[in-house]
Order: structure tokens, then sequence, then C-alpha cells
């Protein structure tokens, strides 16, 4: 099915696609961060919610099964999480991108003038980090770190400090 969407998805899989820098980060890291981040035991009924990594090349293939078998051996349970080639990605609907950044009105207001277009906005890394503290990932010493590379006003930081505070962060 070419273009799913949430209402239509076919056979495809919800999943994220992850552009990252091989210099600050490894894709062995990221497979740890993978396998900690969820339950890769659990077998979901339907694909929409399948556990999968996606590779690129023979080395992240050989990297990701290394680290299914790692995941098998440390967990003493057999691994759903497949293991697949990459063919393509297709975005969700802009309503579902950048979830908890959307629904925070007084930090969505900074970033509404920032960007030329939706894919911009999408793919802008800032707003990602910002989406993903609101999500409760990352901690309020992080964001005091980075906070000059937000974009965003001191007033939008003292927003988002008080929202990381709340959560316990």
């Amino acid at each position: 099915m070419a273009n799913p969407t949430y209402r239509r998805i076919g056979d495809h899989m919800e999943t994220i696609q992850i552009d990252y820098d091989s210099a600050r980060i490894s894709y062995s890291q990221l497979l740890r961060e993978f396998f900690s981040g969820h339950n890769p035991v659990w077998g979901s009924p339907v694909r929409q919610y399948a556990s999968a990594i996606f590779y690129h090349d023979r080395e992240q293939e050989r990297l990701a099964k290394e680290a299914v078998t790692q995941e098998e051996i440390k967990r003493g349970k057999k691994i759903s999480t497949l293991v697949l080639p990459y063919t393509m990605f297709t975005r969700a609907e802009d309503y579902h991108q950048k979830y908890y950044l959307r629904n925070t009105r007084a930090l969505m207001d900074q970033y509404k003038g920032l960007f030329p277009n939706q894919d911009a906005f999408t793919d802008s890394s800032a707003v990602a980090r910002v989406n993903g503290y609101l999500g409760g990932h990352g901690t309020t010493n992080q964001l005091e770190r980075e906070a000059s590379e937000l974009g965003i006003n001191t007033e939008a930081i003292d927003a988002l400090r008080n929202i990381l505070k709340k959560k316990g962060k």
C-alpha cells in the first residue's frame, strides 16, 4: 500500500527513523538503547506494532543480529524483534509528529515561526530533543547543558524546566 495512514496502515509497521552522527554515537550503542527501551520478548499479534530493526548494509545486519542473540542470552528468552532490510520510510501524518510538543502550547508557539515547512519542523534535532524532554526522557541537568541550542527563549526554557521538575527529572 502506497502512502499508508494511521487509519489505513495496511501491512506497514509503526516505527521511527533515526538519523545519527556516528562520531557521537555508534550503531551498537543505538541497538543497546533500543533493547533497553521496550520489551522485545513480547510478540505483537499484528504487524503494525511488531518490534523490528531495519538495517542499511551488511555490517548493520550483522550487528543487529548479534544484538538480538545477546539479548536472548541476557534475558534467557526468545526475542521477537525482527531484523529486516530497510526499503523505505513513510512519515506519519503531520498531526502525529512531535506529539508532546504539539500538545504544549507555550513551547509550540516558540517553534511555529522558526521553520519554513512541516518537514523542517519534524527533522529538527532541537524540536526532537524538546519533544523528548516533554515525553519524560532526559533530565533538568541535560536541559541546562543544551538549553542554548534549542532555539527557544528563556521563558520557554523556564516552562520546560518546570515541566521536567514536575516529572521528577
